[in-house]
C-alpha cells in the first residue's frame, strides 16, 4: 500500500465512471501536503476569435479517464514519488477579465506557498502572464519553454493590453522572465508585418518557427534547450495550437503548417532533467473538437508534464 495518491484504476471502475478529475485521482480544495497538483482555468475571456476555451478543463479531465499511472515510452512512476492531486478550478470573474488575471495570480500564490508544482489545464492562454507573475514571487524571473503558433507579444488587442495575445510581452515588462532563457517554438502563420515574430529575437529570445522543425526531430532541440537552460527555474507553457490542425483542431485560431503530436512529445519528453517549476496547457475548446481527440491530446501532454518533474521516479 503506497502513501502516495493514485489514480482509480480501469478494473477498479469503468472509465466511463468513477470521479470526474484528472486522471480520476482524488481531489482536494487547496494544494497543502502536495508536490504537484493539477489545476483548471475555464477562461475564455481572453479570446479574440472562436470561443469555447472555458469548457476546455472539464473536457481535458473527461479525456484523461484513459491514462494509466506508468509511462511505458520513458518509464516515469510519478505517483510511485509525487504526492498529486486535483485541486479544482480557479474561480474566475467571467464578466471581468482584468479582475480575473488578479484571481489567478492569488490562486497561484497560495499553490505555490504550500510548495506544490502547478499543472495547469486551460483556458485561454491570457492566464499564463498572471500565472507568471506568481511564478516569479515564488522563484523570481523564470526561463521559459513557449510551444505555440503564435508569439503571443501583442501590444494591445482592440486596444486592450490583457488579452489571449498579449501574455509574454505582459510578463516581459513585469521582469517575470530571463530573456536569454527563453524558447518559443512553433511559431507560424501570416503577421502584420515582416518582423512580427523579431519583437522576441530583439529582446535575446530564441524563436524557432514552424518552418525549422518540418520533417525533423525535435530532440536535438531540446538537447539545446537544457544545455541553455541549465539549472534555472523554467515554465512550460504549450499552447494546443502549435499542433497542425489536422492533429488538434479544437482550438480556436488554427494555423496550418503545425508541429505532429510526436514532436510534441519530444519536446515534453526533452524537459527531463529541468527544474520545472510550473506548466500549462491551453487553447482547448471543445466545440470545436467533436471527436475528442484535442482534448485527449492534452491530457496525455499534461501527463508527460507530470512525468518530467523533478523528483518523478523512473522503473
Amino acid at each position: 500500500m503506497t502513501r502516495f495518491n493514485q489514480p482509480l484504476g480501469g478494473n477498479e471502475m469503468p472509465r466511463f465512471g468513477g470521479p470526474a478529475t484528472m486522471m480520476r485521482l482524488p481531489a482536494q480544495a487547496t494544494a497543502e501536503g502536495l508536490d504537484a497538483c493539477f489545476v483548471g482555468i475555464p477562461m475564455d475571456i481572453g479570446t479574440s476569435n472562436r470561443s469555447g476555451t472555458r469548457l476546455g478543463p472539464r473536457q481535458i479531465r473527461d479525456e484523461s479517464r484513459m491514462l494509466r499511472p506508468y509511462n511505458m515510452a520513458t518509464r516515469a512512476a510519478p505517483f510511485d514519488s509525487l504526492q498529486v492531486a486535483d485541486i479544482g478550478d480557479v474561480p474566475i470573474n467571467t464578466f471581468d477579465l482584468k479582475k480575473s488575471v488578479d484571481i489567478i495570480t492569488a490562486q497561484y500564490r497560495d499553490i505555490l506557498g504550500h510548495g506544490a508544482i502547478p499543472l495547469t489545464l486551460g483556458g485561454d492562454h491570457t492566464l499564463t502572464w498572471p500565472i507568471l507573475r506568481a511564478v516569479k514571487d515564488r522563484h523570481g524571473p523564470v526561463a521559459l519553454i513557449h510551444v505555440d503558433a503564435h508569439a503571443d507579444i501583442n501590444e494591445h488587442m482592440f486596444g486592450e493590453t490583457v488579452a489571449h495575445g498579449c501574455p509574454f510581452r505582459r510578463a516581459w515588462e513585469d521582469g517575470c522572465l530571463q530573456n536569454d532563457k527563453v524558447f518559443q517554438i512553433g511559431l507560424r502563420g501570416t503577421g502584420y508585418a515582416p518582423e512580427d515574430f523579431d519583437w522576441g529575437r530583439d529582446r535575446g529570445w530564441t524563436v524557432v518557427q514552424a518552418e525549422e522543425c518540418w520533417y525533423r526531430s525535435l530532440a536535438p532541440l531540446m538537447e539545446r534547450v537544457r544545455a541553455v537552460v541549465g539549472t534555472a527555474p523554467v515554465y512550460l507553457s504549450f499552447d494546443i495550437d502549435s499542433l497542425d490542425p489536422a492533429f488538434a483542431p479544437g482550438t480556436g485560431t488554427v494555423e496550418p503548417g503545425g508541429l505532429t503530436t510526436w514532436q510534441a512529445l519530444e519536446i515534453v519528453r526533452g524537459c527531463a532533467g529541468l527544474n520545472l517549476v510550473g506548466c500549462d496547457l491551453v487553447e482547448v475548446s471543445p466545440p470545436y473538437d467533436p471527436s475528442g481527440n484535442t482534448a485527449l491530446i492534452a491530457a496525455n501532454l499534461l501527463f508527460e508534464m507530470l512525468c518530467v518533474l523533478p523528483g518523478v521516479a523512473r522503473g
